[in-house]
């Protein structure tokens, strides 16, 4: 079967989902595919940082407008192995959401806007074709489904389809495992709670209805000591925590909530750009720690929207869509990736015990660190 569109996207997470809504809106054919079924729960800290509030109230999706009694956050909170601790405000509100609902609510606007939505789909081919038009090839079961787009846009996050240009581009040697389980039972104060372990760290966040998100990045030779299954993994990594395996102990992990995804690599620099452009993961895997991968999914998508509209309507030639994206993306999420990076090597230094009594003798070097890892509104975005 051969279909034509304007512009085919490449996974149906937040980056993807965002992108597809913007583009269908301002008139674009536009065909969401992704290899998984939806909703279902992803490897994700679930963590709305105050900054996501402006790219959301923009695609209609704020989840608190839809009835949705979310977790909310005014603090964060560092704990230690060693036990020292260190607190910050965060510069707004922040809001906790499962990514099954979230996701949820981006499809449904996404329909709304007049996306064709095609999930448990596997993409078997890309080729961009003399012509320029995107050749791209789809399994879903029996079914084999064709694609003819003038624009494919990348947001399958870590995990390239078949046919996709390999990166040029290397990240980070250290192999990671990102887990995830919702706890029910533990009742935490309106602060996101971040606990260092052997080997990576544990971040705890409220989300909706009192339930808990509890999401790990752990290097992938300590998680081959701790385990197979996630809780085995988590009640392992709360062995060098005891302040975590104590909040823990306190809670019930909720049945189905529980994934995984590995080997993750975290980026050096972002890769805007292959034979198309990316967005959110695909683009670049920020640390976990730094709380901002869904504003940089919702930010580059809107990014990336803004220039196939014009790439699209002819406005932009292919050299000048590129060009524009590559250098907006860069020019936006470099620096901040650099700090990101920074931070988490700090996090993990010999010295770390030092951090809390530096805070302590420091009172405003936290809140600088917070807000140094965060974007800022554009202030442009209506």
């Amino acid at each position: 079967m051969l279909k034509q569109a304007d512009v085919i996207i490449i996974g149906a997470g937040i980056a993807g989902s965002s992108c597809a809504i913007q583009l269908a809106r301002l008139g674009h054919k536009t065909v969401l595919l992704d290899r998984q079924h939806f909703p279902r729960h992803k490897t994700c800290g679930e963590f709305m940082s105050p900054e996501t509030k402006e790219m959301l109230d923009y695609l209609g999706v704020n989840p608190e407008t839809h009835g949705f009694a979310t977790g909310t956050m005014d603090r964060a909170k560092l704990i230690f192995s060693h036990g020292g601790e260190i607190e910050a405000p965060l510069p707004g509100r922040a809001v906790g959401i499962s990514r099954y609902e979230l996701d949820r609510l981006l499809h449904q606007q996404a329909s709304e806007a007049g996306t064709e939505i095609s999930t448990k789909t596997r993409v078997t081919g890309i080729e961009q074709m003399e012509s320029g038009l995107y050749e791209v090839c789809t399994r879903q079961g029996k079914d084999q489904v064709r694609y003819l787009a003038k624009a494919v846009i990348a947001a399958y996050g870590t995990k390239r389809p078949t046919g996709a240009p390999r990166s040029e581009i290397q990240r980070d040697k250290t192999a990671y495992v990102g887990v995830k389980s919702h706890f029910s039972g533990l009742h935490i104060p309106s602060q996101v709670e971040l606990y260092f372990c052997e080997g990576g760290y544990v971040g705890l966040s409220p989300i909706e209805n009192g339930i808990v998100n509890a999401a790990a990045l752990l290097s992938l030779d300590v998680v081959q000591r701790l385990g197979k299954s996630v809780p085995e993994i988590l009640e392992g990594a709360s062995r060098t925590n005891s302040k975590l395996a104590d909040r823990l102990s306190k809670g019930t992990p909720v049945a189905g909530t529980q994934v995984s995804v590995a080997p993750l690599h975290l980026s050096d620099v972002p890769e805007p750009w292959s034979q198309f452009p990316h967005v959110g993961d695909a683009m670049l895997m920020i640390p976990p720690l730094c709380g901002d991968g869904m504003s940089i999914a919702l930010r580059s998508a809107w990014l990336c929207a803004r220039s196939t509209d014009q790439f699209l309507r002819g406005n932009l030639s292919f050299s000048e869509w590129k060009n524009q994206y590559t250098e907006e993306a860069n020019r936006e999420f470099s620096q901040l990736l650099r700090r990101a990076r920074t931070m988490h090597k700090l996090a993990f230094a010999k010295t770390n015990r030092l951090y809390p009594g530096i805070a302590r003798l420091l009172p405003g070097l936290a809140s600088y660190l917070v807000k140094s890892t965060r974007l800022s509104e554009t202030g442009l975005i209506r």
